[in-house]
C-alpha cells in the first residue's frame, strides 16, 4: 500500500472518545513525529485533551502538539489558559491550542446548559486569549504572559461560528465539513478577521479510511457519518451544504428509534465522498490533496479502522500516508 508523498503539512488527531491508553497516545504522537507529520492533535470525549496533549509533548521534539478540539465547558477559561501554557513550555513552544462548543444534548447528560452557545465561545476565546497575554485576573491571580505564542483556533461549521473564528481566532478548526463548503466556511471566517485574514490558519479534521478494499472503506465511512448524524450541530453543516433531504430523512430516523445501520443506508454516496477520505494510499492521498487545494491548510486526519483495530488502523494510516 503506497501513496505518493504530500507537499503540504499533514496532522492527525487522537480521540479520547475511546479508550485507548496514554501510553498509546504517546506511542502514535511518537511515530507521527517520525514519519514527518506536521501536528499530533488530541480531542476531547472521555479523556482530558490537555493532558493527554502535554504526555505526548514530553515524548517528542518537533512535532506540534495540541487539542482538536478541547471542550469550553469542561474548563474556566483561566484554567485553560493555564493548561496550554504548561503545555506550551514542556513543548518549548510548539503548541497548537483548538477550542469548540460542542453539543448541547451531550453536555445536557452532565448537567451543563450550554446557554448562547456561540456567544459564550467568542467571549471564553477572548478569555483565554487574554489570560496567555498576561491580561486576566488580579492580585494573586493575576496572570503572566505566556513565554511562548500558543495560536488559538476556533471550531466552526456554520458561517456564524465561523465567523466568531476571524474574530478571535487564529484559525478555523472545522470538523466533518464537505470539501465543497469549506470554502464558505473560511470566507466568512476571513472577511470577519479583517486585516489579519491573510495570516489565518485552517485545521481540517478528516475521517480517514485506509483500506485496500475501497468498498470496506466506503461502508465504514459511510456507518461512520451515520454516527455522527444523530447529532443536530452536523445536520445542520449538512443541511447547509445542500443535502436538506438526507438530513429529513435522519432526523426522522433517529425521532423513530431507528437502529445505526439502517441510518447508514440513508447517508448519501457524495456525502460520503464530500466529508471522507478513504480506500488505498493512493486514492486517500487524491483526496486528502483535494481537501488542500479547498483550503485546509493542515489536512488532519481522523483515522478510524476498517476490519481492524483502531490502534492498529492509526499506526498503518500514520505510515502510509505520510508526508516524507
Amino acid at each position: 500500500m503506497t501513496g505518493t508523498a504530500s507537499t503540504y503539512p499533514l496532522g492527525i488527531v487522537l480521540s479520547t472518545v475511546t479508550d485507548g491508553s496514554v501510553e498509546e497516545f504517546v506511542e502514535l504522537g511518537r511515530l507521527a513525529e517520525a514519519h514527518g507529520y506536521e501536528q499530533v492533535l488530541v480531542n476531547e470525549g472521555r479523556g482530558d485533551a490537555l493532558a493527554v496533549a502535554q504526555a505526548i509533548a514530553s515524548a517528542t521534539e518537533r512535532v506540534t502538539v495540541g487539542t482538536n478540539i478541547a471542550n469550553i465547558y469542561f474548563r474556566h477559561p483561566f484554567l485553560c489558559a493555564a493548561s496550554a501554557r504548561t503545555l506550551a513550555e514542556v513543548a518549548h513552544g510548539r503548541t497548537l491550542l483548538g477550542l469548540g462548543m460542542s453539543h448541547r444534548g451531550l453536555l445536557a447528560s452532565l448537567g451543563i446548559d450550554m446557554g448562547d452557545a456561540r456567544s459564550t465561545l467568542e467571549r471564553y476565546v477572548r478569555e483565554v486569549t487574554a489570560a496567555l497575554a498576561g491580561e486576566a485576573g488580579d492580585g494573586l491571580l493575576r496572570t503572566s504572559p505566556s513565554r511562548y505564542t500558543v495560536p488559538v483556533y476556533v471550531a466552526g461549521n456554520t458561517v456564524e461560528s465561523a465567523a466568531v473564528a476571524g474574530r478571535v481566532g487564529a484559525g478555523l478548526m472545522p470538523f466533518l465539513t464537505p470539501r465543497s463548503h469549506l470554502p464558505v466556511l473560511l470566507a466568512a471566517a476571513r472577511a470577519a478577521a479583517g486585516p489579519r485574514a491573510a495570516d489565518f490558519g485552517c485545521v481540517l479534521s478528516i475521517p480517514t479510511f485506509l483500506s485496500d478494499d475501497p468498498d470496506a472503506a466506503c461502508s465504514a465511512a459511510r456507518y461512520n457519518l451515520a454516527f455522527f448524524s444523530q447529532l443536530p450541530n452536523y445536520r445542520r453543516q449538512w443541511r447547509r451544504a445542500g443535502w436538506g433531504a438526507a438530513m429529513d430523512a435522519l432526523a426522522a430516523h433517529w425521532r423513530a428509534g431507528g437502529a445505526r445501520r439502517e441510518a447508514a443506508g440513508l447517508v448519501p454516496q457524495s456525502l460520503v465522498d464530500d466529508v471522507c477520505v478513504y480506500g488505498d494510499a493512493r486514492d486517500c492521498r487524491a483526496q486528502l490533496d483535494a481537501f488542500h487545494a479547498a483550503g485546509a491548510q493542515v489536512p488532519v486526519l481522523a483515522v478510524s479502522p476498517v476490519n481492524e483495530d483502531r490502534h492498529g488502523a492509526t499506526r498503518r494510516a500514520i505510515a502510509a500516508l505520510a508526508p516524507r
